[in-house]
């Protein structure tokens, strides 16, 4: 099958977001001295870095789903983008602030928008 260029796109913006789930792993473990602003989670960021790995590997695992045009892929990327919006409030909450985690929030944001748009859905519906 050709894959639309709806679709290509959104799998582009699955690997943008686990480069910026990549990039708060290592601010959270003090690797990445480019920091716009604190990047901590509570008083645990070890836990914080293992949770934005996961995120990272579901990602990666997502991009290659909407890269084969896996009907699975839609739904994954959305509930992962809602989860990554999630976890970006419960960061900020605990001590990292709005400008270290404003790349997340953008890339994650775009992400859900463009999965909800009628487009994108019909492509996995059998639309394309």
């Amino acid at each position: 099958m050709k894959r639309p260029v709806g679709i290509t796109i959104l799998a582009v913006l699955a690997g943008l977001a686990a480069l910026t789930a990549i990039l708060h792993i290592l601010q959270l473990l003090g690797l990445l001295p480019i920091s716009i602003g604190p990047a901590q989670f509570y008083t645990s960021n070890v836990f914080g870095a293992i949770l934005w790995g996961l995120c990272a590997a579901v990602w990666l695992w997502v991009m290659s789903m909407l890269w084969t045009l896996n009907p699975f892929g839609w739904a994954a990327c959305l509930a992962l983008a809602g989860a990554n919006l999630f976890l970006i409030v419960v960061n900020i909450i605990g001590q990292a602030t709005w400008q270290s985690m404003l790349l997340s929030i953008l890339v994650n944001g775009l992400v859900f928008i463009y999965c909800l748009l009628p487009g994108t859905r019909a492509a996995f519906e059998g639309g394309y």
